[in-house]
Parts: structure tokens; sequence; C-alpha cells
């Protein structure tokens, strides 16, 4: 009979209960989930106050999530589950990954361009910056038609979807790479920014005294058929930052050289890519 005497009894039962999953993945996923879940809320001893609170976390994730921001990717980023991900489903050779998580801003079909195009494309004001690459295969040789994709935020830290002085995709853009797998282009210098804090996540910041500010970065996906999409980040090498990364998406093999010319009037980066083979599959966009 399965009747519950004692928290230590209930585990059993769920377990058993979701044994005739068809799908194999799904049943050890969720019978490893289950039993972490049952042993967290027994050694932290989780009161029933308490337990309603993180039904209200979840609760508010979802309620602040919308065209302009995904709550919940920002949660898993925040709570550092984002990194582990990418982390550890792109090691390479060397033991680093060159992945880095996706992030809440990512944005599907962004405006396709011309080697050299600027994508800052308001009037966006700011240090210019020239963006050089090579994009290579896991052989180290160079991968022609490649697709870069890149986004970022302004030099005050807004994304355009965050900004209405910015016109749609501002700061976007889709590149291909040449015959020697080369791309460019011209954007501006960004600057760090605080991750979204006007939702459950910034009062879990605060409660835990984090500060939310990330420091200054461009994303990239980079992809190519018969290849692993690669979803990564370059971040300044001179921000202040670097260590205390709210979302942990650094390493230091993405620690990019922001290179400023002596007048400090504009900046470069120079900064290679590489695929390894596999499926071309994309993420499912957080915002539209």
């Amino acid at each position: 009979m399965n009747i519950a005497t004692s928290p230590h009894s209930v585990l059993g039962f769920a377990l058993e209960a979701m044994k005739h999953t068809p799908d194999a993945r799904l049943r050890t996923v969720m019978d490893a989930l289950t039993r972490h879940l049952h042993a967290f809320v027994q050694e932290v001893k989780l009161t029933e106050e308490e337990f309603e609170q993180a039904l209200e976390f979840i609760v508010a994730i979802g309620h602040a999530t919308g065209d302009k921001k995904n709550e919940v990717v920002l949660a898993a980023d925040i709570l550092g589950i984002s990194s582990v991900v990418a982390l550890q489903n792109n090691q390479d050779p060397h033991g680093e990954s060159p992945a880095a998580l996706l992030g809440p801003f990512w944005r599907a079909n962004s405006p396709a361009c011309a080697p050299g195009d600027n994508i800052a494309r308001s009037g966006t004001p700011g240090i210019p910056l020239a963006v050089t690459g090579t994009v290579r295969n896991a052989g180290g040789q160079p991968v022609a038609g490649a697709t870069v994709d890149v986004w970022q935020a302004s030099p005050i830290g807004l994304y355009e979807n965050q900004d209405p002085t910015q016109e749609n995709m501002n700061l976007r853009g889709r590149f291909a790479t040449d015959a020697e797998g080369r791309f460019h282009f011209r954007s501006v210098r960004p600057a760090g920014y605080p991750v979204p804090t006007d939702g459950p996540c910034g009062v879990l910041l605060r409660a835990q005294r984090r500060h939310p500010n990330r420091p200054a970065h461009l994303h990239f996906m980079v992809s190519k058929p018969d290849h692993k999409v690669l979803i990564t980040q370059v971040f300044a090498d001179d921000d202040e930052n670097l260590e205390t990364d709210p979302t942990f998406g650094v390493t230091r093999r993405l620690i990019g050289r922001f290179a400023l010319a002596p007048d400090g009037q504009t900046a470069t980066l120079q900064y290679d890519f590489q695929l390894e083979p596999g499926e071309m599959k994309f993420p499912r966009p957080p915002i539209p």
C-alpha cells in the first residue's frame, strides 16, 4: 500500500510512480531531479513558509518574462546554471570551453550584413570599434561561408529592445566568412551593464548583496552546416567586473583585447573562433 509515513518514505513512491515513463532520457532526468529535490528539502529542513516563497518566486519569473526580457533565462544565469550547461557541453581538447551562456537578449533573424558593415545603425554614440577575426575548424583550416551572428549592448548598457531611442535590431548583425574564413565589421565599444533588476531576480541579487554588473562584452553565435553551433561571448580585458560577473560567464579564453588607439578615439578587437564537427542546431530565441 503506497502510503507515506515519513518525509523519507515519499521519495520511493514518487520514483515508483515515474518508472514507466516511455522516454528513457526523460525517465533518467526526472528520476535524478526528484531525488535531488527531495534531498534538498530535507537537508535544509524547508519550512512551509519558505516553500510558499519559492513557489511565488517561480511564478514571478514567469510573469516577468515578455517581449523585452526573459526572466526565466536570467534566473538560470544568475544561479550559474546557464554557464555550467555551456561549459559542460562544449569542452575542447585543451580543457577550457570556448563557449559561454546565450543570455536573455539574443534574437533570431538579425540583419544580414556585408563585410565591414557597421551594426551601430541608430547614430549610436560611442568609441568606434573595428572587429576582425577568422573562423577555423577543429583541424585549423579556415571555414568559408560560416555565419557570424553578433549582438551587443550600447555604450550606455542597453540592448536595443530595452531602449526606445535605438531602432529595431540596432547593434545586431550576421556576417559571412570569406574564402579564408575571415570576417570583419564595425560597431561601437560596448559598456558593461547591470542585468535587469526590476523583477524577482533583482530581488534575489539584493537579498544576497550581489552586484548586478556584467563586464563589457560582445555576443557571438558562429555556425556552419555539419558543425556544432558555437555560442560565446568576448569580454573586454580592462573591465573591473571580469572576476565578479553575476552570471559566472567569464573564462580566461574568452577575454579579448579591446585595444584603444593612442589618441583614445577608436578601438579594435581581433578574435578567432573554432568550430567543432557536429549538428548545426540553434537555440530557441529567449525573446522575439
